[in-house]
């Protein structure tokens, strides 16, 4: 499984309906995350560009684009940003890789 960080934003409709009615998302939320597979780590309420910060685990990548699809399409959120998380382990293996895969950097000519 892949960890990713979800940032969300409400739109200001969606602030208006919770104000009005104060609601907590994340058990409607756990629920598809879990139809598609994942598993949802936390989500938190804060301040400054993001409204939501929320880490979940997804099978895939597709599971994680899926997601955000469905969210995004509910008309909720004004922006829905997905981040993969990669473990220090991974991160690792990746700068091993990128020691030895041969890429030869841009140049200045004289």
């Amino acid at each position: 499984m892949a960890d990713y960080m979800m940032q969300i934003s409400y739109t200001p409709e969606a602030w208006a309906a919770l104000i009005q009615k104060p609601q907590d998302r994340t058990e409607a939320v756990k629920k598809v995350i879990e139809a598609l597979g994942g598993k949802m780590q936390n989500f938190w309420m804060c301040f400054g560009e993001a409204d939501l910060i929320g880490i979940v685990e997804m099978p895939n990548n597709v599971s994680a684009a899926a997601f955000a699809m469905a969210i995004s399409a509910g008309g909720a959120c004004k922006s829905f940003k997905t981040t993969p998380l990669l473990k220090l382990e991974d991160c690792m293996k990746a700068m091993k890789k990128a020691a030895t895969c041969g890429y030869t950097p841009v140049t200045k000519t004289e």
